[in-house]
């Protein structure tokens, strides 16, 4: 299955939480898209409970299916709470870094930043979104890419930077100080269920 290429504020609709991360596609209509978004009583089951938090994650990240499997099934490798190990790889992807240091305003812009080569870890050009960034290693741009407006534009609107992740706006550096805890991450996912529905 590949990457979901379509308009993010009616899936953010659909699963009720903002994709973005700015609100604004919850703030104005509240309630699924379609012409019987705002009258819908349907109850999910519990198999659909399950389906529609394992989206919220999937899409909030913006992976795909495959890519999403194989990162859940390396976090059940590792020692503690397969759920929160899960969430806590999904936060050391590099376009999530460079979203959380406000270089970018959004995931999809992050991965953009990445994609065209904008982004250095530890000086050293990486253009590999999923690149699972290590606890001390520095995120940087590129000299030529130190004044792109979206990036400025994007640090000027930023106001909040996680405690795992020091940043410097004047030389637009950032450092992954620690892994983060599951207090810091989203409370909007409840990783439980995702567990579940990859364990039917």
């Amino acid at each position: 299955m590949s990457r979901y290429t379509g308009p993010s504020w009616k899936l953010s609709r659909r699963l009720g939480i903002s994709l973005s991360g700015t609100g604004k596609e919850i703030e104005k209509r509240p309630y699924a898209p379609g012409q019987h978004g705002p009258n819908q009583r349907k109850k999910l089951s519990e198999y659909g409970l399950q389906l529609q938090e394992k989206q919220k994650l999937r899409h909030m990240y913006g992976m795909n299916e495959r890519q999403f499997r194989t990162l859940f099934d390396r976090a059940g490798k590792m020692k503690g709470v397969h759920g929160e190990n899960f969430m806590v790889l999904l936060e050391t992807r590099l376009d999530n870094l460079v979203y959380r240091l406000g270089l970018a305003r959004t995931r999809r812009g992050a991965r953009q930043l990445v994609n065209h080569g904008h982004v250095l870890v530890d000086g050293k050009r990486v253009d590999i979104p999923s690149f699972s960034v290590k606890p001390g290693q520095s995120i940087s741009l590129r000299e030529k890419s130190q004044n792109l407006a979206v990036v400025t534009e994007a640090i000027e609107v930023n106001n909040f930077v996680p405690d795992y992740l020091t940043f410097d706006a004047d030389k637009k550096v950032g450092t992954f100080n620690r892994l983060p805890e599951r207090s810091e991450l989203s409370g909007e996912i409840n990783e439980s269920l995702i567990v579940e529905f990859y364990s039917r």
